[in-house]
């Protein structure tokens, strides 16, 4: 029970908070900053009011009851009203939540894309429409302006009055009700719908009575009336209006202000036959499309209280379609045409055809088309609905004709009267060297816009010839082409044994040397023998494909002194060979324990591991040499290319070269720019030269096969270097004999540590290393990974020796022969292969055959 009474209590404290907590949000209102308050604040406030059972519209009159100024009253009003038409109302009329709101401010910063997916499709059409609906332009009246003279004074205005000069005396009044001021010593002073001019001349009458001086002829003392707070007004918004009703205003708000706050019209609205109506009498008559085209405002009159705005339904509003700077929906007055509708539309578009329009009517029945020329667009009657059609100019030229190929200026060029072949060449700038005069091609375009090919002596027309010169017509192309359009583009190539293989441009009297100059050089594996020349043969009528010739060079490398005037012609092949006896040096390695480890070239042909073991220094005293291995490249080894070689060499030494402080000598600088050509040239190779490397292309071409034939290559492993198992200990006793490898390129000799552990891996319950044993056998150390797993091909075990050979298990009937074990052994225990079980259609097959197989057998024995 006690527990019962605390959760009443607790309840009914959280009760009392929270009424606390509402009302001193509402209690606080007369201390707010209305332009500091954001969108969310203001719907805040409205939804804890309206929770207490205040109206929007009390709450500016709650909020002055108060003690808030009149001034901030007045804007807590106009952003009331505003929250309304910005979306912050709910489907129940209630402001919505300020995470609702948040969303909403975030999306709607000015007339942003969201904002107008927001409004309908006729209403973005609507011109104007957004107007009142774009929050970066709300019309609201400016505060902060000298008090202007013609300021009608009504209930509730502040009014501060500063004598000065003689006397010095300031009064803070406030129109009451009446729309009197009191003013001690004086009285009532009636100021209520006088202008602020006239109210200055009536209190300076009245206050003379005080100060003598305020009203004589040379006065000393002076007066000056200006605006405190001012009031608030009610004005009352009618017609086609998004929001219509009672609007509660500063008393500074014009027409424009008025309506951004009710939302402007709506679609049916009018934008241009806006009344106001003050004192049951119309005062104005606002065209909001003075406003968007000539930034008129003149209509837009300042508010006072109780007028009233009234928005009737558009009379006539036609569409305008096509290009022109504004497409959409646009309201026409009675007196004006289609010219007004053209201005309004923002004028035609460079593309449109302002000849003629075409107009979609509805009549009585149906619709219908009728067509406007231009000299119409002023007398035309526009009805409402109407939807104008503006076309565009056709693609086409009225006087266009075209020159391409061997001029110097090809391209567009006006045509005139009597304009020839030749004075189109003419205006081109004439012929460039390499035209081919015997012929050129005139196309021509006929009436059906089919082409026409008219052939054109080049010659004869340069020559003078009128007979050859043809007139041209609109839309003529004329093509001169190039000798070199109609042949081979020529070229040379070199290969081999130069710093830049490949193929250039060909010049007449090219000789071998220059060739070679521009390939670059000789490198230094080139041959000395000589060059061949391979050229092309023309008739072959006697089975010879090319013809072969060669050029003597000396040790030099210079080119004979009879060769160097060989001229070569196009598409000739110049080839430089390596020299017999050139090969870069190769490099094997020797790791672990020997005594000089490290990299060592090949020094001949025929150099074996054993020389190789010599060169090392021999074994140490650590070397565990039955566990020697060798390591070589396999046949899917990509090695480095040349050109790869060179750079890598050329940025060690570009890398040693240049110096922390960057004070390298000049000779230095030379040499470093030097290598950055070089090295620019042979990424430049590298980059031409992408084929598939030989081991690349293996691997390649073994993917292929396995891919088209999967029986025959289950799972392809591209290893691109493999262990070689060698007994080392022969190799050492002797040397030369059929272990002892010749070396290769690349190719590692590894001799590792005495090791002193065996692995099991595989098929084991527990994969790990053993402690190696003298005599322990094969069993026991699978034993000492917990033995076989239920799914280890036990027949397959394998052991892979420290050298990288391998011996398998020997099987015969009943009886496993299983390899020894030696220091640094890894005993592999196989997975057995996954069995599909047989298929019900599988055993169907079967009991078939033998059923099949049975009636055949007693067939044959019934015989």
């Amino acid at each position: 029970m006690s527990i019962n009474i605390k959760t009443l209590y607790l309840t009914l404290i959280l009760f009392i908070a929270s009424i606390a907590l509402y009302a001193q949000s509402l209690s606080d209102i007369q201390n707010a900053k209305v332009d500091q308050l954001s969108d969310e604040q203001i719907a805040t406030i409205v939804q804890k009011a309206e929770d207490q059972g205040i109206s929007k519209s009390q709450i500016p009159a709650l909020a002055k009851e108060r003690g808030m100024p009149a001034m901030e009253a007045s804007k807590l009003a106009t952003r009331i009203n505003q929250l309304s038409t910005s979306g912050l109302e709910g489907e129940n009329g209630n402001v919505a939540n300020p995470a609702q709101r948040q969303v909403t401010d975030s999306a709607n910063v000015g007339m942003s894309t969201a904002e107008l997916d927001s409004l309908s499709k006729e209403e973005k059409k609507i011109f104007g429409f957004g107007l009142f609906h774009n929050k970066q332009l709300n019309f609201s009246p400016n505060l902060n302006i000298p008090t202007p003279q013609s300021y009608i004074i009504g209930a509730g205005d502040q009014l501060l009055i500063d004598i000065y000069g003689d006397s010095q005396q300031s009064y803070d009044l406030t129109v009451n009700p009446e729309g009197r001021v009191y003013i001690p010593n004086v009285g009532p002073i009636n100021v209520g719908g006088a202008s602020i001019q006239a109210a200055t001349a009536r209190m300076k009458n009245e206050l003379s009575s005080i100060y003598a001086d305020l009203n004589s002829g040379n006065p000393r003392t002076f007066m000056q009336i200006r605006l405190g707070n001012i009031r608030s007004i009610q004005v009352a918004m009618v017609g086609e209006l998004q929001n219509p009703g009672d609007y509660t205003l500063p008393s500074f708000a014009s027409v424009f202000n008025a309506l951004y706050t009710a939302g402007g019209p709506n679609k049916q609205g009018s934008f241009r036959s806006i009344k106001v109506f003050r004192d049951s009498r119309q005062i104005a008559e606002v065209d909001v499309y003075e406003f968007l085209m000539n930034g008129n405002q003149q209509q837009n009159v300042r508010l006072q209280d109780n007028d009233v705005i009234m928005v009737p339904a558009v009379e006539t509003r036609v569409e305008v379609q096509g290009p022109v700077r504004r497409e959409g929906l646009f309201e026409i007055q009675a007196d004006e045409d289609i010219n007004d509708l053209i201005r309004y539309a923002g004028g035609f578009k460079s593309e449109a055809y302002s000849g003629r329009l075409a107009v979609r009517r509805l009549s009585d029945q149906a619709r219908k088309m009728a067509d406007v020329s231009k000299e119409e667009f002023g007398s035309f009657k526009v009805q409402d609905g109407d939807v104008f059609l503006i076309g565009k100019k056709l693609e086409r030229f009225e006087n266009r004709v075209q020159i391409s190929g061997a001029v110097y200026h090809p391209g567009e060029f006006a045509l005139f009267d009597g304009m020839t072949v030749k004075d189109l060449i003419d205006k081109a700038e004439g012929l460039r060297g390499e035209a081919f005069l015997n012929r050129a091609t005139l196309y021509r375009t006929q009436e059906d816009m089919t082409l026409e090919i008219v052939p054109v002596d080049i010659k004869g027309v340069v020559n003078g010839s009128n007979s050859q010169d043809i007139p041209l017509q609109r839309e003529d192309v004329l093509h001169i082409p190039s000798k070199y359009d109609l042949k081979e583009e020529y070229y040379i190539k070199i290969s081999g044994e130069v710093n830049r293989p490949g193929a250039f441009a060909y010049a007449e009297n090219m000789s071998v040397e220059d060739l070679v100059l521009k390939a670059g050089g000789f490198k230094e594996s080139a041959s000395d023998a000589y060059i061949e020349v391979a050229r092309r043969v023309k008739d072959r009528t006697n089975g010879q494909i090319a013809e072969i010739f060669t050029i003597d060079i000396d040790e030099n490398l210079e080119i004979d002194a009879g060769d160097k005037e060989v001229v070569l012609e196009p598409f000739d092949h110049v080839i430089i060979r390596r020299s017999p006896g050139f090969q870069r040096e190769k490099l094997v390695r020797v790791e672990g324990e020997v005594n000089y480890p490290g990299q060592y070239t090949i020094s001949t042909a025929n150099e074996r591991i054993s020389d190789l073991l010599k060169r090392a220094g021999g074994t140490n005293q650590f070397a565990y040499i039955k566990g020697a291995t060798l390591i070589r490249r396999t046949e899917f080894f990509t090695p480095k290319s040349d050109n790869e070689i060179k750079s890598e060499d050329l940025n060690e030494v570009k890398d040693n070269l240049i110096k922390e402080d960057g004070k390298n000598t000049e000779a230095e600088n030379a040499i470093l720019s030097r290598i950055d050509n070089k090295i620019g040239e042979k990424g430049g190779d590298l980059a031409n030269q992408k084929g598939l490397a030989s081991g690349e292309y293996k691997i390649s071409r073994v993917e292929e096969v396995a891919a088209s034939d999967s029986s025959r290559v289950a799972e392809v492993e591209f290893r691109p270097q493999e262990l070689i198992g060698i007994d080392l200990n022969s190799i050492l006793k002797n040397p030369g004999s059929r272990q002892d490898l010749i070396l290769q390129e690349g190719d590692i000799l590894s001799i590792p540590k005495e090791l002193q552990t065996v692995r099991m891996r595989g098929e084991v319950l527990f994969p790990t290393s053993a402690r190696y044993e003298t005599g322990n056998s094969f069993k026991r150390y699978i034993s000492k990974a917990g033995g076989f797993t239920d799914n280890a091909r036990k027949g397959k075990t394998y052991v892979v020796y420290a050298n990288g050979d391998v011996k398998r298990t020997k099987n015969f009937i009943f009886f496993k022969d299983y390899p020894r074990i030696e220091p640094g052994a890894e005993i592999i225990v196989p997975q057995k292969p996954e069995r599909e079980p047989m298929s019900a259609t599988n055993w169907i097959g079967i009991a078939s055959s033998l059923a099949t197989l049975g009636i055949l057998i007693n067939t044959l024995a019934n015989q």
